[in-house]
């Protein structure tokens, strides 16, 4: 099995060696360097030239969006080298800015994520592939709210699409949906354009169009400051 290079960039001491201790359990993959600031990140990626950067979103020096800014700039400068981004439950709104050049390569979990190893190492395989992935915790938190704002987008959504939707934002594919909901892939794909129309997803967005839909579920469930979708 080839072996997938990871940098680490966390800055609490407790967390880093934490997933260091979990990722060593895996032969495929090797953190061939740890970062704890914006710098020593981007230094480790330029000498180690990792085919995935898992890193915090805040962290040194400033504690604000360091890893987002080091995903835009590893896009044009690395831009073979994947991210996975750590994040809190209410930052939705880097989501957006994670993936807008393209979701290809770039991923976006909790950090509580961290302690289920295995969902863990999933995302770090399907961004060093070139996939994306988005955290189901969140997406099913918000469902489970039942709650949306007023004159939502979503509301333009029949139930079905709705229900697509969800499994979209889960991660789930066109043939996992199908085979949970007794239907065609066809049918599937067809729910799939529906709703991106309805979202005013243009086919030439830069953001994947099946990650922008996610993220139009997420912000018009009324979390995380209110992202819209690109119009």
């Amino acid at each position: 099995m080839p072996q997938i290079r990871v940098v680490l960039a966390e800055d609490g001491d407790l967390l880093r060696a934490g997933v260091l201790a979990l990722l060593d359990g895996y032969d495929d993959l090797d953190v061939v360097a740890t970062a704890t600031s914006l710098p020593e990140l981007l230094a480790a990626v330029d000498e180690h030239r990792p085919d995935v950067l898992l890193t915090d979103i805040r962290m040194p020096p400033d504690f604000t969006d360091e890893g987002i800014r080091a995903a835009g700039e590893l896009r044009r400068t690395h831009p073979e080298i994947g991210v996975v981004a750590l994040t809190q439950y209410s930052d939705v709104e880097y989501a957006l800015d994670l993936v807008r050049d393209g979701s290809d390569g770039r991923g976006y979990l909790l950090k509580e994520r961290v302690a289920d190893v295995d969902e863990l190492v999933s995302a770090l395989r399907t961004v060093a592939a070139g996939g994306s992935v988005i955290d189901q915790i969140v997406v099913d938190a918000l469902m489970a709210t039942g709650t949306r704002r007023h004159d939502s987008l979503l509301d333009r959504l029949t139930p079905r699409e709705l229900e697509v939707l969800g499994m979209v934002a889960r991660g789930m594919t066109n043939g996992a949906i199908a085979g949970e909901l007794v239907i065609t892939d066809r049918a599937v794909e067809k729910h799939i354009n529906s709703i991106l129309t309805k979202l005013d997803l243009p086919a030439d967005a830069p953001v994947h169009r099946r990650v922008a839909a996610t993220l139009v579920f997420l912000s018009e469930a009324g979390v995380g400051g209110g992202v819209a979708p690109r119009r």
